[in-house]
């Protein structure tokens, strides 16, 4: 029987738990660097995975690979579990798929132009209005002229043709400047040196596939690998758990609050999702954020500080995990009194104050009760995985990919019929076109050409043939007049 509860770790001398009824209520996990923060992401998707809920998680350093391999015996884990009674604790690894959007340590993660939308779209190229609107524009008219928008050279091709037909399609999708085009084109080549070339690709990535149980019954963990991509490119990387959350909304049915969540994610780094974000994106991602618990899935937000989260959707976490904050500037302490009043508060301790005494692998949590409650914040000391710690090595991270059941279906890219392709078969049938109405309007030239060569021919020949006439008609009438001179002269000379 799958258990119903993760077990945290222990504070005041008993279990801290989650329970797996309130894990759709979201989540953050915050503290400073080198607090713990990602060994206590690991005890979560290894708990969320002995509940058989399949987990997505973005790995930012590389070390949730040790997910895939079981733990090591260590002094350091002895003397954890010595002082944290988890009688079901075994070293054992989770079933693990390994993705990747920029490199190869995983399947290939893509998605289509047109299923990022151009508000993701907009908002991942940095566009202003205007930039915007023809944006949207260009989305209106694939859809107008049925053509598919899969990747960047579609998207490119569309905004080429736009601009040379910006005339004809003013008057229905508004003016287009060539200076706004030229603007979005040059941020596409912008994206496509960050590596967004390989993203917007096909085949694009099933939702089905993070959702998946082993044969024993525990949830598949995969992980994205982001060692890269965070800070080469940010913004796609943000746009891309953006679009996630956004794609398990629209396709994932309502299941209400369920035993355990279907699914659960959790995003590292959470405030590259909110820096620079419009506010209409931003307003997006809480609405998601606030009704995909109806979905059956589970959000959890792993950052440095509880306040890179918009207070909007902070509030609608449930478990809270803050690990060791240092008071080192004002705006530290600020943080801190922050931190302090959003637990409930515990009798036993201060919070502003132990917050900043924390030692690593110990944090502040907060639970839901069953009724949906949160419980008083409890000192607790984080259990160790049962996984390894630290990354697995490049070989070993391979050959579970060769053995991946998924993998035939991502390694190998796909390039159908899209509007790249059906513009230029446009732009060439326009080109035959107006080759085939150029040499038309060459033959009438030359056929115009030789008909008034013949007929200045033709004139030259009468004017000719009416001087040798006349010529002929004079000597005729010479000679005439001589023979008639002759003939007269003979007779009256008998005479």
């Amino acid at each position: 029987m799958q258990p119903s509860v993760i077990n945290i770790g222990a504070g005041n001398n008993q279990l801290v738990q989650q329970l797996a009824g309130m894990s759709n209520r979201h989540g953050l996990i915050a503290g400073a660097t080198g607090t713990g923060k990602t060994v206590t992401l690991q005890v979560l998707a290894e708990g969320f995975s002995k509940l058989g809920v399949p987990v997505f998680a973005a790995d930012i350093k590389g070390d949730l690979s040790g997910l895939a391999e079981p733990g090591r015996p260590h002094a350091k884990i002895d003397e954890r579990l010595a002082r944290i009674p988890l009688p079901d604790y075994r070293q054992q690894p989770s079933p693990t798929l390994f993705w990747s959007i920029d490199t190869d340590k995983g399947h290939p993660v893509r998605t289509t132009i047109s299923e990022m939308g151009p508000l993701l779209l907009a908002n991942l190229m940095e566009l202003n209005e205007t930039q915007s609107g023809i944006l949207y524009a260009a989305f209106d008219i694939a859809d107008d002229q049925g053509m598919l928008l899969l990747d960047l050279k579609d998207l490119r091709a569309l905004l080429v043709w736009m601009g040379e037909n910006a005339t004809e399609l003013r008057n229905e999708y508004g003016n287009i400047s060539s200076a706004s085009v030229g603007a979005i084109q040059r941020r596409l080549l912008i994206l496509e040196e960050q590596g967004a070339e390989r993203f917007f690709a096909e085949p694009a990535l099933q939702l089905q596939d993070l959702m998946h149980c082993d044969f024993s019954g525990r949830g598949v963990v995969s992980l994205l690998d982001v060692s890269t991509l965070v800070h080469s490119s940010p913004r796609v990387y943000a746009a891309f758990l953006i679009w996630l959350l956004a794609e398990l909304f629209e396709q994932l049915p309502e299941v209400g609050d369920a035993e355990r969540p279907r699914l659960v994610l959790f995003f590292d780094e959470a405030h590259l999702l909110f820096a620079g974000a419009e506010k209409a994106l931003i307003d997006k991602i809480e609405q998601v954020v606030r009704l995909i618990r109806s979905k059956g899935v589970g959000v959890f937000f792993i950052t440095q500080s509880p306040l890179d989260i918009p207070e909007d959707i902070l509030g609608q976490l449930g478990l809270k995990i803050e690990h060791a904050l240092r008071a080192f500037t004002p705006k530290d302490r600020k943080t801190i009194k922050a931190v302090a009043d959003s637990f409930r508060p515990n009798p036993a301790f201060d919070t502003a104050t132990v917050v900043t005494e924390l030692g690593i692998g110990e944090a502040l949590v907060s639970v839901l009760d069953e009724n949906g409650a949160p419980t008083p914040v409890e000192r607790t000391l984080i259990a160790p995985p049962e996984s390894r710690i630290g990354p697995i090595d490049d070989s070993a991270r391979l050959n579970l990919m060769q053995r991946s059941p998924i993998g035939n279906r991502y390694d190998q890219n796909i390039d159908r019929e899209s509007a790249y392709e059906l513009l230029r078969q446009k732009a060439q049938a326009e080109a035959q076109e107006r080759e085939e109405e150029r040499n038309r309007l060459m033959a009438e030239k030359e056929q115009l050409k030789a008909e008034r060569a013949q007929r200045k021919g033709s004139s030259r020949q009468s004017t000719t043939e009416a001087m040798i006439k006349s010529a002929a008609r004079s000597i005729g009438s010479q000679i005439g007049r001589q023979i008639v001179r002759g003939v007269l002269g003979s007779i009256f000379g008998k005479r």
